[in-house]
């Protein structure tokens, strides 16, 4: 397993490191739709509408996303990064408090509709994030890394307090913290290298920093506990239908989903934050 784990990420990393990287952001952009339109297709398995239908679900939302970024381009009015606190702010917290059960009474339509908006906003944040520059993105995705990894091994060595087990019964109170700090200590990294090597773009935290010292902290803090939201929230849909991944569509690592689940609510926090 850990081989076909490691040569799923090779090859992940081998398409999209180059992809990033080029002068011209749309390859990079184009290829996370196909990202977005592989979840859609397994957030239509998750809440039971089929495989056949989800994948009709998950190409006609590519479709129709790849028309609306060729007809108006990738810059929607400023308030719709202000759905992103109304669903992980508001909605989410009161899903988890409830636990997995209260999902199947939630109506078909209405979950299958969070999850396209979910998925939506965070496709255009992550192109805005790459029209940024390739550094404000970098340091965005690192943020969800670097909180996921430490909060493994701070959840190792000293998890003890369940943090919401009816959900995901491996993550601990410990563990969060440790991802907390985790983002901390790569936030104050990350501001130190762009003032030593001067970078052709800010990273998110440089930016943040620049114009609210104080505030800042408080905004690299809540992005590091929307992630664990954005992974708890997938946690709870998976179990709630009784899957173990989202798909097997990335040997080794599950589904999209899988991968991407705290990124949900992080990469549009980001750009509504940085648009403030």
């Amino acid at each position: 397993m850990l081989r076909l784990r490691l040569i799923t990420a090779i090859v992940l990393l081998a398409i999209l490191l180059p992809l990033l990287f080029l002068p011209d952001p749309r390859p990079f952009i184009a290829f996370g739709l196909l990202f977005i339109s592989a979840g859609v297709w397994e957030w239509g398995r998750m809440n039971g509408i089929g495989n056949f239908k989800s994948a009709l679900m998950g190409l006609a939302f590519g479709v129709l996303l790849l028309g609306t970024w060729t007809q108006f381009g990738l810059v929607p009015p400023p308030a719709v990064w202000f759905l992103a606190p109304v669903v992980w702010g508001l909605l989410v917290p009161v899903l988890l408090k409830k636990g997995i059960g209260v999902w199947v009474d939630v109506p078909l339509v209405l979950r299958v509709a969070v999850g396209l908006v979910v998925l939506a906003l965070a496709w255009l944040a992550m192109a805005h994030a790459r029209y940024v520059g390739i550094n404000y993105l970098f340091s965005v995705l690192a943020l969800v890394w670097v909180a996921d990894v430490a909060a493994y091994f701070g959840g190792k060595a000293f998890g003890s307090h369940k943090l919401a087990p009816s959900v995901s019964p491996g993550k601990s109170w410990e563990g969060a913290i440790a991802g907390w700090i985790g983002v901390m200590v790569l936030a104050l990294t990350w501001i130190w290298g762009d003032s030593h090597f001067s970078p052709h773009s800010l990273s998110f935290y440089s930016v943040l920093f620049d114009r609210h010292p104080v505030l800042s902290w408080i905004l690299f803090s809540g992005l590091a506990v929307a992630s664990v939201l954005g992974d708890l929230v997938e946690s709870l849909v998976k179990r709630s239908a009784g899957f173990k991944d989202s798909s097997n569509l990335l040997p080794g690592h599950g589904g999209v989903l899988d991968r991407i689940d705290a990124l949900l609510p992080v990469l549009p926090l980001a750009v509504l934050f940085f648009s403030v």
